[in-house]
């Protein structure tokens, strides 16, 4: 079945993402290995008691996934605008919106998939029961598309900026602070025995919302960038 031209670009634009990630595997593993090791210190730090642990299990497996995805998106764009990628993109008469959204869901599939696949050995390491650890992969199956559409979006944003890497994480950690609540508070609930459903029904409305605005606002930020 012959691929729908308006599609073409778009999709040949994610074969390449992936190859070239594919290629790139150190770089992509080094978000995933940020998150282990970081998640291994705390039961270090804090010692053998559990209880303590699962008291901060939540937030320490979301901020850990959070500060992980800042390491791979200051060059999210970066590189297409040094060697006049984003130029061609603007000059190509496809939509913009739709190579944008392209590009964010490639950068999802090489750092927050491998992170929500990593949940059950996070939630392992933090001592995590099978329900909280169960509601942790859904959590950030739900919230790490939201992270990877934000962050991208600010990346476009900052793109032309020399040395934006702190601008950057200023601009997006404010932005996720309600991922983190919700994603962190539907641990929590699962934790102490209530249920973790309103906290993801509201990470599902925020990835129902940034589906169709985001890959908007990221062209519009290409497009100042690219001025």
């Amino acid at each position: 079945m012959s691929q729908s031209p308006s599609l073409a670009a778009p999709s040949a634009l994610l074969r390449r993402d992936l190859l070239l990630a594919w290629r790139r595997r150190s770089e992509v593993l080094n978000p995933l290995l940020f998150a282990i090791m970081v998640t291994a210190l705390f039961p270090l730090a804090l010692g053998p008691e559990a209880n303590q642990l699962a008291r901060i299990a939540g937030g320490v497996a979301w901020v850990t996934v959070l500060l992980a995805s800042l390491l791979s998106l200051d060059g999210l764009f970066r590189g297409d605008l040094e060697d006049g990628s984003l130029d061609q993109w603007l000059a190509s008469g496809q939509s913009l919106p739709l190579l944008a959204g392209f590009r964010l869901l490639s950068h999802w599939l090489t750092t927050g998939l491998p992170l929500t696949v990593a949940a059950p050995l996070l939630a392992l390491m933090l001592g995590m029961p099978g329900s909280a650890a169960s509601t942790l992969l859904l959590a950030l199956a739900l919230g790490t598309p939201i992270v990877a559409m934000i962050g991208g979006t600010c990346a476009a944003l900052t793109a032309a900026m020399p040395r934006a890497g702190i601008l950057l994480a200023l601009m997006v950690l404010p932005l996720m602070v309600p991922v983190l609540v919700f994603g962190a508070g539907a641990v929590d609930a699962s934790l102490t025995g209530v249920s973790p459903l309103p906290a993801l029904l509201w990470l599902g409305a925020g990835l129902a919302l940034c589906l169709p605005l985001a890959p908007l606002a990221c062209a519009a930020a290409i497009r100042i960038s690219a001025q």
